[in-house]
């Protein structure tokens, strides 16, 4: 090789090393600014606007029992003769299920009766000698009217007759008497053969045959007999901050650990007024009806139930973290003020311009899908459909005469941005009036079922808590005022919203990267 070229070779190694740094460098800052876009866009968690069911639960614990559960004891002592019945026997109304020695019943029967047969002979001993006197006293009266015997001799006679009649009614009440005992004594040892008071089933026997059973002041329990045990209950113990929603006839869904894959429902069929108080806490006793056809069910077993307080489908919901949330500038601004709802939108933010619109398409709609909800005829629906369009035509016209977007919010009963207290409360009750007044002509086409359907989603419409979420606009949060409905505590339904399905709302600020 020459000399020439050996010169060369270092010259075009430093060139091409020139070209591979400044590759490497306009490289590296691509990469740097593609990573700052990333971490604009990963600034925020969200979540998505979702349509679905919202369902509001109550959980409480109770224990399974028997819809009537006797316990049956003995009036009457003595030795346990025989026992009829063991547990789990299933018995009849007036079966026999127990026996004790009637030896003794029997020999205090036969004693009484003695007695009355005695009672009853004296009787008509006095009656025999009541007639004997009073015809003697008949023939001294008619005597003494002739002069043909002295006064004396005829009230002789008259005293004998008089004490004749009260010898009877003496052997009267003594013939009762002996009646009574007679009875008692039958009565007793009738109550030696124990029988069933029930349909049911032998829960408890407590004796055996050969045992002597006392009853005295208290009596004995032999046995503890369910009732049917297709029908059973649930005493549940509800929170006095819970028992408001409560109320028989709701759904209530529970589980038992014998069965951990099966759901079982039952009915609130009995809210108690007797509250308990153990370590300050009250708690009032709620009874649940259960069907139990197929008696996989049994007493004393726990349930852990829910009581449905709400179920409200096809509605919008977010999570509720998104109501939690607010960006770094609102939250510094806001120390100390209210969690929820009253926090104020960033300046220049058009939440209130939103809430008018809310106030107006948004409650539109969600009247609307109340109404689908209710499944209403063709006269129903045009009913719906004026009353509507009424509404609509008067909020246009309070826009129209200078209100603007604020005056929408009003006519809805809306109220600005972080209004709280009574002010908020008012217009809420205000918008409730306004509600009915607007809808009283449909309301008054529906059927009962509809109209109580009605007023429910009504009033959840009307008084549902304001608050603010933010919405991802360009990477960056905006504000929107909403009316949150029912929560089943992981989401909140919204009520009248202008935010649509699929959109997404801030949930949380992006976790730094490890």
């Amino acid at each position: 090789m020459s000399s020439s070229m050996r010169a060369k070779s270092p010259a075009v190694s430093r060139w091409l090393l020139r070209i591979l740094l400044a590759a490497a460098a306009v490289g590296l800052a691509w990469w740097f600014l593609a990573a700052g876009d990333g971490e604009a866009d990963a600034a925020y968690r969200t979540a998505p606007v979702e349509r679905g069911e919202i369902r509001t639960a109550i959980s409480a614990t109770g224990t399974l029992s028997a819809t009537a559960t006797v316990e049956i004891g003995t009036q009457v002592s003595g030795m346990l003769q025989s026992i009829e019945v063991d547990f789990n026997d299933s018995v009849r109304k007036d079966q026999v299920i127990a026996r004790i020695d009637p030896s003794t019943f029997q020999a205090r029967l036969e004693q009484a009766s003695a007695a009355l047969s005695s009672a009853r002979a004296s009787l008509d001993e006095a009656q025999a000698v009541a007639r004997n006197a009073e015809a003697d006293y008949t023939r001294k009266a008619d005597l003494l009217k002739r002069q043909l015997i002295s006064r004396t001799d005829a009230d002789l006679a008259r005293a004998a007759r008089d004490q004749a009649r009260a010898r009877i009614a003496l052997a009267n009440a003594l013939v009762r008497q002996q009646q009574a005992n007679a009875d008692s004594a039958r009565l007793d040892l009738e109550k030696t053969v124990i029988r069933s008071p029930v349909d049911g089933v032998v829960l408890l026997r407590a004796v055996e045959p050969g045992q002597t059973v006392a009853a005295s002041l208290q009596t004995p329990v032999l046995f503890k007999i369910a009732g049917d045990l297709r029908k059973m209950e649930i005493v549940l113990a509800i929170d006095e901050a819970d028992i408001g929603q409560v109320r028989e006839g709701q759904t209530a869904r529970f589980t038992v650990d014998s069965f951990p894959d099966r759901s079982f429902v039952g009915r609130v069929k009995q809210v108690r007024l007797a509250a308990t108080n153990t370590s300050n806490v009250i708690t009032y006793p709620v009874v649940v009806q259960v069907d139990n056809p197929d008696q996989a069910l049994l007493p004393g077993m726990t349930a852990n139930a829910e009581i449905e307080i709400s179920r409200r489908s096809d509605v919008l919901s977010v999570p509720n973290a998104a109501l939690r949330f607010r960006p770094a500038e609102v939250a510094n601004a806001m120390v100390g003020g209210p969690p929820m709802g009253g926090a104020p939108a960033r300046p220049g933010a058009s939440g209130q311009q939103r809430d008018g619109a809310q106030g107006g398409a948004g409650a539109s709609d969600a009247l609307a899908r109340i109404a689908d909800r209710l499944q209403l005829d063709a006269t129903q629906r045009a009913a719906f459909d004026q009353s509507l369009q009424a509404m609509r035509e008067r909020m246009q016209q309070m826009r129209s005469a200078g209100g603007g977007a604020r005056n929408g919010s009003t006519a809805m009963g809306g109220a600005p941005s972080g209004a709280t207290g009574t002010g908020a409360g008012d217009r809420s009750r205000r918008l409730a009036e306004r509600m009915k007044q607007n809808f009283s002509g449909f309301r008054a086409t529906l059927k009962p079922d509809q109209q109580a359907k009605w007023d429910a989603e009504l009033s959840a419409l009307t008084s549902g808590k304001r608050a603010t979420i933010y919405r991802l606009v360009d990477g960056k949060p905006e504000a929107v005022t909403v009316r949150i409905g029912a929560t089943d505590g992981t989401r909140s339904e919204l009520v009248g919203s202008e935010l649509a399905e699929g959109e997404q709302v801030i949930i949380g600020s992006a976790r730094p990267n490890p």
